[in-house]
């Protein structure tokens, strides 16, 4: 059965609210679960916020905290997230960070003790509709076995990147594993195989068993490229942010440990440089418009899939996992 965008919302905002979140901090936690619905990547979704309420009610994340900043450098910034909600907290330091980008041309923060943050897109498309270019960078429990090896030692440690291009920003979000462990719940609670070569079991052993697969360990995207890129993740943040490195981390996928994990924002006013933003979505025409390997495939850049995805899906609604909707229908009727 599909829902409305807004009966969804109603009850995702409803249900943080129940449990003390501001009605702001409640719409932007919902907002960033609706978005990532929409865009089709359900393993941030929706499917995330029963255990977010769970966290809420164990005290392992404060629905009223926005975290407190300061500069240690002129551009510079040190978040201490004070366990809360992770949208709520990046966006703030995104809007603190706004004033010293102006001056500066850039800024940085580092967060740390704040709960998961979720599609990382949805920050990096908040940059780009204020004009600025917007890096994300975060991490996670050990997920992902290294080029080589069959134990999760790296986080999935995701990357993204958004630049103002006229009415469509290019966003680009990706994980540097082949696949989020998000996703392979995802495939677990719908009961669906997962493709080979996503992952290993607990005993190192190949699968397609998604539940098997959440025992064992992903594999980087690229062999040793992708490893090596999740690894330059994983010491960067912990560097900067203070964070444990994902052997160590908890909190994104339990109701039982305080997140662990770091995230590193970084903001640029492309004002700063010398390029020219007329030429870039000139560029990335010629790109669409190139010629394809399959005629009825045209090519496109990072971020026209998830913008194709939501205008469908907003005109015909989402359509959440039957087990998932009647757990959330019974949160909401408690």
């Amino acid at each position: 059965m599909k829902l409305s965008v807004e009966r969804l919302r109603r009850m995702a905002v409803g249900l943080l609210e129940k449990r003390g979140a501001s009605p702001r901090n409640a719409w932007l936690q919902a907002d960033l679960l609706i978005e990532a619905e929409l865009r089709g990547l359900s393993s941030h979704g929706l499917q995330r916020l029963p255990l977010l309420l769970g966290r809420i009610e164990k005290g392992l994340a404060n629905p009223t905290a926005t975290g407190t900043a300061c500069w240690t450098r002129q551009a510079f910034l040190s978040v201490d997230g004070e366990r809360g909600l992770g949208p709520v907290v990046m966006m703030d330091a995104m809007r603190t960070m706004q004033e010293i980008t102006a001056s500066s041309g850039l800024a940085i923060a580092a967060i740390h003790n704040s709960n998961h943050i979720g599609m990382l897109a949805y920050y990096a498309e908040a940059a780009a509709k204020e004009g600025l270019i917007g890096v994300i960078l975060s991490t996670s429990e050990a997920l992902v076995h290294p080029h080589g090896g069959t134990e999760a030692m790296l986080g999935t440690n995701p990357i993204a990147i958004g630049i103002p291009a006229g009415d469509d920003p290019f966003v680009l979000d990706l994980a540097t594993s082949i696949v989020s462990m998000g996703k392979i719940n995802n495939h677990a609670l719908r009961n669906v195989p997962i493709p080979p070569g996503w992952a290993v079991d607990a005993g190192g052993r190949p699968t397609t068993d998604a539940r098997a697969a959440g025992n064992g360990a992903i594999a980087p995207f690229g062999d040793a490229k992708g490893y090596g890129l999740g690894l330059a993740v994983e010491l960067l943040v912990a560097m900067l942010a203070g964070s444990n490195f994902a052997p160590e981390v908890r909190g994104t996928l339990d109701d039982t440990q305080p997140a662990t994990k770091g995230d590193i924002v970084i903001l640029i006013d492309p004002d700063a440089g010398t390029g020219d933003a007329s030429g870039l979505v000139a560029y990335l025409d010629r790109l669409r418009n190139s010629r394809a390997a399959n005629p009825g495939r045209p090519v496109a850049v990072p971020g026209d899939g998830s913008r194709a995805r939501r205008a469908g899906i907003l005109a015909e609604g989402i359509e959440l996992p039957q087990p998932l909707l009647d757990t959330l229908l019974a949160l909401e009727a408690a």
